[in-house]
């Protein structure tokens, strides 16, 4: 069951990262959703490897073949499949690592619980799964372009350079113009270099990518345990090298008082309910209140890097792990389209547990 999410808008993902080829099984889709294959198509291109330096040169078209599911372009009701063949796989550059366990991996994990594992690449526990979600979260987002939600994620930190200026004063719509996905062109540029410079070191860095989500409807999310805030911070826990979300004011609401921190309700003009404050994120009692949704997910620096590290291996002998193949120095670049991904996955599906709850008997 561990590569299932989602209760209605269901997705199950499949493959590994040097196996013949990655895809998704979606079910729970309304039927009539004009599916774009484009969009899909234009989604996964944000996520493929080979973008720019400051990215793994794996070379990988990513080019979706839809299965099943979709019929003179709508979604027929039915389990949707699609998947992306894998091509540029050298497997080679991991039989180094055949018996060793690379620090910070999921290697010692997963032969301690299976017995044996994939070597090559991570097999399941690759950052190419992330190929499935997109896909699948594309397919969400379709469906929530004609409700009126819009998701948009972007680069705000990256190591210690971070950007400070509010996302109500951000220009969102400049954030796909650099391969950083910064929408500040400015510190874009310092990130970018700051990237490319510890590409050379042979080392890594981590970073956050913020996520702001408008049109949301009051009333998404479920007491107790299905919050959607709780939800949220699932999927996005869920992603490959995530270490920490935090979601409205996060960490440093601790630092407010209740009275600077309370978010005052009114009432508008028109009839609308509205809060004077967004500390809360969009979201109070666990569920949305109209407000937009904002959070942060924190990324570690990835694992692999080009410099020899102590380790042991199966026998638990003592050895120097050597780095080698095709990685990327920071993920953060690459995660935008997951993060928005997985956060369409988990809206979708709240909406439609609503919809399904509050249908006419």
């Amino acid at each position: 069951m561990g590569s299932i999410y989602g209760k209605i808008f269901q997705i199950s993902t499949f493959g590994e990262s040097h196996g013949a080829a990655v895809g998704v099984v979606v079910q729970g889709c309304p039927a009539g959703i004009s599916f774009d294959l484009a969009f899909i198509q234009a989604e996964l291109d944000r996520r493929k490897p080979g973008q720019s330096r400051i990215t793994t040169q794996r070379k990988e078209a990513d080019s979706i073949e839809v299965v099943s599911g979709v019929f003179e372009g709508k979604t027929t009701g039915t389990p949707i499949a699609m998947l992306v063949w894998n091509g540029d796989q050298r497997s080679k550059d991991y039989s180094h690592i055949a018996d060793q366990f690379r620090p910070s991996h999921a290697d010692y994990t997963y032969f301690a619980k299976y017995g044996l594992r994939d070597y090559r690449g991570g097999g399941r526990s690759s950052a190419r799964e992330t190929v499935a979600r997109v896909a699948a979260g594309a397919l969400a987002k379709l469906v929530l372009s004609q409700l009126g939600v819009k998701i948009t994620a972007y680069v705000s930190q990256v190591g210690t350079l971070k950007l400070s200026t509010p996302v109500e004063q951000l220009d969102l719509s400049v954030t796909e113009t650099n391969a950083v996905r910064c929408p500040d062109p400015v510190m874009a540029d310092q990130m970018f270099h700051y990237i490319d410079e510890i590409r050379k070191q042979g080392d890594s860095v981590g970073g956050v990518v913020s996520a702001y989500i408008t049109g949301c409807p009051v009333g998404l999310g479920e007491p107790v345990f299905d919050k959607l805030h709780a939800e949220l911070g699932k999927a996005m826990l869920s992603i490959n090298a995530v270490k920490g979300f935090e979601y409205g004011s996060g960490f440093d609401g601790v630092e407010k008082k209740g009275s600077e921190h309370n978010d005052v309700i009114v009432k508008e003009a028109d009839g609308r309910v509205r809060t004077l404050t967004n500390h809360s994120g969009g979201i109070q009692g666990g569920i949305s209140n109209g407000e937009p949704i904002y959070f942060r997910v924190g990324f570690k620096p990835v694992a692999t890097i080009m410099q020899d590290q102590d380790s042991i291996n199966e026998k638990g002998d003592k050895i120097t792990v050597s780095g080698k193949g095709r990685h990327d120095p920071c993920v953060v670049p690459r995660a935008v389209p997951i993060v928005e991904a997985m956060a369409a996955i988990v809206i979708l599906d709240f909406y439609l547990r609503n919809r399904v709850i509050q249908m006419p008997s």
